[in-house]
């Protein structure tokens, strides 16, 4: 079934994405009431209308084209922690963030996009990055390479010599061993920052505008579709433990994704310390 789906016409999946962000997200945008944005964990972790109307909208349409799939979604998961056990289950998963840079969308800053993976036992399928704002659709195949606005995508590696540019968890958002792992990027030869949405951050790597991502937390929505995106452009991932990054968890952290391997080993050794 599912490589049945795969090997269709998959522009029903892109359509359902821009409709989404049509429908649900960008007349918001900008336009947000304060009763609109409501935090979860604390003032940085925000979630607004247009985060749960835009995955229930997506929830329906993906399911719908790909019957038998279920989703696993950032909010879904906030109001039942369960749902992310459908990772580890037999049925495709469809894993979704509507609206990943939810701090930047309340800010009214164009750094924020639509994400959206196929996953099936563990491995991540296809994906999709919808920057809604400058309509950028970004898509990735396993084994089918990388397409932005239906060219192919290519990382490259970075220039001889040249500093790396780094996107890396905020500081301020990690545990103690964490940061302290982060500071591994604060040397000669990186230009390290904190990172904005996760998926756009993916999607420079995948065209070679960043070297490489360092992150300290495995959320499934943030990184399904920017690992996929990234290795199909020609990249690699590693976490801090030398090992392929798990979608369903229970990963060494942090890890990296880099426009080539040798990057991400060098991102990696510097990581572990």
């Amino acid at each position: 079934m599912i490589d049945d789906f795969l090997n269709g016409d998959l522009s029903d999946v892109e359509e359902a994405v821009r409709k989404a962000a049509a429908t649900e997200i960008m007349p918001r945008y900008r336009q947000l009431a304060a009763h609109e944005i409501v935090e979860k964990s604390g003032p940085h972790d925000l979630v607004t209308v247009a985060d749960r109307d835009a995955e229930e909208h997506l929830t329906a349409s993906l399911t719908a084209l790909l019957p038998g799939s279920v989703v696993v979604g950032e909010e879904a998961v906030h109001a039942d922690p369960s749902v992310y056990e459908a990772l580890h289950g037999d049925a495709p998963v469809w894993i979704v963030d509507p609206v990943d840079g939810t701090r930047q969308f309340v800010r009214g800053e164009p750094g924020f996009c639509t994400l959206v993976a196929l996953a099936h036992r563990g491995e991540v399928l296809a994906s999709w990055t919808y920057g809604p704002v400058l309509d950028e659709m970004a898509t990735a195949i396993r084994g089918g390479g990388a397409l932005l606005g239906g060219m192919p995508l290519r990382a490259g590696s970075p220039a001889t010599g040249a500093a790396l540019r780094v996107a890396m968890s905020h500081p301020d958002y990690t545990t103690p061993d964490q940061k302290q792992a982060l500071l591994g990027l604060n040397v000669e030869g990186v230009h390290a920052r904190a990172c904005g949405s996760a998926g756009l951050e993916y999607l420079a790597v995948a065209r070679g505008e960043l070297d490489a991502v360092a992150f300290s937390w495995e959320n499934a929505w943030d990184h399904a579709a920017g690992l996929l995106l990234v290795t199909e452009a020609g990249g690699a991932h590693t976490t801090v433990a030398g090992e392929p990054f798990r979608i369903a968890g229970g990963n060494a952290l942090p890890f990296t994704a880099a426009r080539d391997a040798q990057t991400a080993e060098r991102v990696r050794s510097l990581l572990a310390g």
